[in-house]
């Protein structure tokens, strides 16, 4: 487990300053959230982490144990992003494949070999898609395909995960089934949680952050008590919910929101 330091960080597309002398630490084996509203930087944040930004940026991306942070990321998004004509257990396996060397691809060897199927059997089995792995996505429900994705980000055996609003589209039971799931089976990693939901934030962080304004900026981090995932019966959870509603729902911009920013 190690900490990753974002440190004065900057974005710009063009005369737009998204977010500068940006600073924030993720804590090695923690989940960190980020709420705010639509368009103030947070995906833009995101992709800076993973190294996929479009602008003009500065500052640096820095892991506490010394190695670079390239590599050591997986991303789960809003959209499942399963391809449609590739099962269940393909789509899971789908970096590993893509990844082969090309002596495997001379030789011919497996597509997906024994001990490769194992693991993504092994997965799935804890996201409770055993019997769906030779199954195409169309033929599952929304939960159902969330949690592939979920299975999917766990195959890559990243340190750092990245989540973009994971579980927004899904209706409430089943999306607050998929953050325990996530909570317990991504335990020891490195997580960066983007949310719009308050109680989602409070239930899974360890560190809760706000991104508003423009320029954006990050108000100081607000750490709930208590072991993740938080029940939904403790009443000072419940009562930090609404001061942040209240906080997000009184959130003025100047500017127009970053085109394509969520």
């Amino acid at each position: 487990m190690f900490d990753v330091i974002i440190r004065d960080a900057s974005l710009r597309f063009k005369n737009h300053c998204v977010f500068e002398n940006l600073n924030l630490i993720l804590k090695g084996g923690k989940w960190t959230c980020l709420l705010g509203g639509s368009g103030v930087g947070k995906t833009c944040l995101l992709r800076l982490i993973a190294g996929l930004p479009a602008g003009e940026t500065t500052g640096e991306i820095l892991c506490q144990d010394g190695f670079p942070v390239s590599h050591r990321i997986a991303w789960m998004a809003q959209q499942d992003l399963l391809l449609p004509w590739f099962s269940v257990l393909e789509n899971i396996t789908l970096g590993q494949r893509l990844r082969r060397s090309f002596t495997d691809i001379v030789k011919r060897h497996p597509l997906i070999p024994p001990e490769v199927e194992d693991q993504a059997m092994s997965i799935l089995e804890k996201v409770g898609l055993t019997e769906k792995a030779r199954v195409l996505p169309q033929h599952l429900s929304g939960g159902q395909r969330q949690r592939a994705a979920l299975a999917r980000t766990l195959m890559e055996n990243r340190p750092l995960v990245l989540m973009d609003e994971p579980f927004g589209a899904l209706d409430a039971i089943t999306r607050l089934n998929l953050q325990d799931l996530a909570c317990e089976l991504l335990e020891n990693r490195t997580v960066l949680l983007i949310t719009h939901d308050p109680l989602e934030a409070l239930r899974l962080g360890h560190d809760v952050y706000h991104l508003r304004g423009y320029p954006a900026r990050l108000t100081d981090a607000i750490t709930p008590p208590g072991k993740t995932p938080r029940s939904l019966e403790d009443n000072g959870i419940m009562m930090l919910q609404g001061k942040l509603l209240d906080r997000l729902r009184h959130e003025s911009f100047d500017e127009k929101p970053v085109k394509g920013e969520q």
